[in-house]
């Protein structure tokens, strides 16, 4: 069976293993920050907050208090309540729609990659054909159809993340399906289930997983573009994009209201974008010895 070669250099290349001493203090910060947010988002209905829905008007764009530590919005609504349980839905659709893509992108290239011949020209394709069709507008008319919901828009969102990840899943499976544990495999009379499931998607997997990441960031940011535009959650659920479009309407007087849901959107992005980042390199196939 296909075990990863850890913490040996052989012929001059350095194993993930050995690559991981030079993670620095930017990955952890990152590291910390993705904890931070997403135990956060998660706890957000046992944390001592107050209601993001409860309106105040008499508190309209408050600045920072006691009662509340980051202020007011528009409508006296907490701003710390609201940046967290924005993070929930922010974070809801990012992880859930490229679970989508993963799961049946990465089936799908695997499969491609595996069997070759006219499977992974259907396979290929078809994702062309999906490619081919402007997102945007794909998008727009799926939400005129179905409706704004938390479900649709991870959905959409998840379908249209397939091809990537089916091309990721592809590309690592045609660099594994000839190497020696594969025809090993097979000489020993393995079927193509066990080959797959065993000795491919083990290694298969660390590459998709570490594009994961990376996904999770951009669909963060495309849920974020989504929502400011009007087209995400219906109110009164708040995500950080519908927060920053809000915040339009008071950047003379309380710009904070529109930088803050920003500022947190953006350092999320950041942080998984480099964790991502640092975890293709090490899983990648072609500078590591898996």
């Amino acid at each position: 069976m296909a075990t990863l070669e850890l913490g040996i250099e052989e012929g001059g290349v350095v194993s993930p293993a050995g690559r991981t001493r030079r993670l620095g203090p930017l990955f952890w910060a990152a590291v910390g920050w993705t904890v931070v947010i997403l135990a956060a988002a998660a706890l957000a209905g046992v944390l001592p907050l107050p209601s993001p829905t409860d309106m105040d008007m008499l508190e309209r764009r408050a600045p920072a208090s006691v009662l509340h530590w980051l202020g007011t919005d528009g409508l006296g609504r907490d701003e710390l309540a609201r940046l967290i349980h924005g993070a929930q839905i922010s974070l809801t659709v990012g992880l859930c729609a490229p679970i989508i893509g993963i799961t049946i992108g990465g089936a799908l290239g695997m499969l491609a990659g595996y069997f070759r011949g006219r499977f992974e020209t259907l396979v290929v394709g078809s994702m062309d054909v999906l490619l081919a069709f402007p997102p945007l507008i794909l998008v727009l008319a799926i939400i005129a159809f179905l409706g704004q919901s938390i479900l649709n828009l991870t959905c959409i969102i998840g379908v249209l993340s397939i091809p990537a990840f089916m091309r990721v899943a592809r590309a690592a499976t045609l660099t594994l399906a000839r190497r020696e544990f594969v025809i090993a495999a097979e000489a020993l009379g393995a079927t193509h289930a066990r080959i797959l499931m065993r000795e491919l998607l083990p290694n298969v997997f660390l590459p998709l997983f570490a594009f994961f990441l990376l996904g999770v960031a951009v669909t963060i940011v495309v849920e974020g573009a989504l929502s400011f535009l009007g087209l995400g959650v219906p109110p009164p659920i708040s995500s950080w994009g519908s927060m920053i479009g809000e915040g339009r309407e008071s950047l003379e007087v309380a710009p904070r209201l529109a930088f803050m849901p920003a500022i947190a959107m953006f350092l999320t992005v950041l942080s998984f974008n480099l964790v991502g980042d640092t975890l293709r390199a090490l899983t990648d196939p072609r500078q590591g010895a898996l």
